[in-house]
């Protein structure tokens, strides 16, 4: 193998937040668990939210409260402010298992930071600061994601500058990683290598992971591009499912098994099991009762 590359699995909080119809809660913790037994490592289990913007997350405290104890994996709770970096902390209350990481957002836009989470990114910047500190001294880990880094929904194009510049401001604030997320699926693989590259120069030291959604069908592209920039942290949804309920027409994740095919193929592993996540994607498509995105898994009908 020429490498590896760690797969973040985030199928069951941004694979499922953008679903209509709400998914049972005792079916979300069986996804997590098959998820486990496929090989994964990493999950992004739920979000800290308003569950009246996003009701799909209404139940996170049951699902994180039913995760299995298992030493060699890393929950992450997404948290949009430092209320739900509270939240993360006391899921870990009495002794719970509880979340490990606690996912910070910073958004790149002022318009989409306003609708997704009230802030401006001059307010975001101080708020992840707080919210890092605040998970730190607490023992979770403080990890970022950049969202909309390659482009907004509402303002178009956003510089590279600005998205070094937002880099910088969260590896001084306590980040241990930084994420750049293409949140509505605008980059093409040129831009992916430049932007991680002016990044990772920014930064040295911090170890960066890349979010990408299909929307134009550039995701596993981008995320080929971002492996060669040096990123071996990459994210994924299985199926491919996905989707943000405040960015218009944001399709879902780049699909697990698409990300695996073409990693597994390229010689680089990832310790996780393709067969298994194809297993994974069939029993799931039962669940949400239609066929999953994944070429992949189409494929190997």
């Amino acid at each position: 193998m020429k490498s590896t590359v760690q797969v973040v699995e985030v199928g069951p909080r941004d694979g499922l937040q953008n679903e209509r119809e709400v998914i049972d809660t005792s079916a979300k913790i069986a996804l997590i668990n098959r998820l486990i037994d496929a090989g994964a490592r990493r999950i992004e289990v739920a979000s800290f939210v308003n569950p009246r913007r996003v009701p799909q997350m209404a139940d996170g405290d049951a699902v994180i409260g039913a995760l299995p104890d298992r030493k060699d994996v890393s929950y992450i709770g997404l948290c949009l402010n430092l209320r739900g970096v509270e939240r993360a902390i006391a899921s870990r209350d009495g002794g719970a298992r509880g979340v490990d990481e606690a996912g910070c957002v910073l958004v790149a836009s002022d318009t989409f930071g306003i609708r997704n989470q009230g802030q401006t990114i001059v307010e975001g910047i101080a708020a992840n600061r707080d919210m890092l500190a605040t998970a730190t001294r607490a023992g979770l880990v403080p990890q970022v994601t950049i969202s909309a880094a390659f482009g907004c929904p509402f303002e178009g194009d956003v510089p590279a500058q600005r998205i070094v510049d937002l880099a910088k401001a969260m590896a001084e604030a306590g980040a241990v990683e930084i994420t750049l997320a293409d949140t509505i699926g605008v980059g093409v693989p040129a831009q992916v290598g430049d932007l991680f590259g002016a990044v990772a120069a920014a930064v040295p030291g911090i170890r960066l992971r890349a979010h990408f959604h299909d929307t134009r069908g550039t995701g596993i592209a981008n995320a080929w591009a971002a492996y060669n920039a040096g990123v071996h942290v990459l994210d994924a949804s299985v199926g491919g499912i996905g989707g943000c309920p405040f960015a218009p027409k944001a399709t879902g994740n780049i699909a697990t098994e698409d990300l695996l095919y073409m990693l597994d193929n390229s010689g680089v592993s990832t310790g996780v099991d393709l067969p298994a996540m194809i297993g994974v994607n069939r029993w799931f498509a039962g669940i949400l009762g239609r066929e999953l995105p994944s070429r992949v898994a189409r494929a190997a009908a």
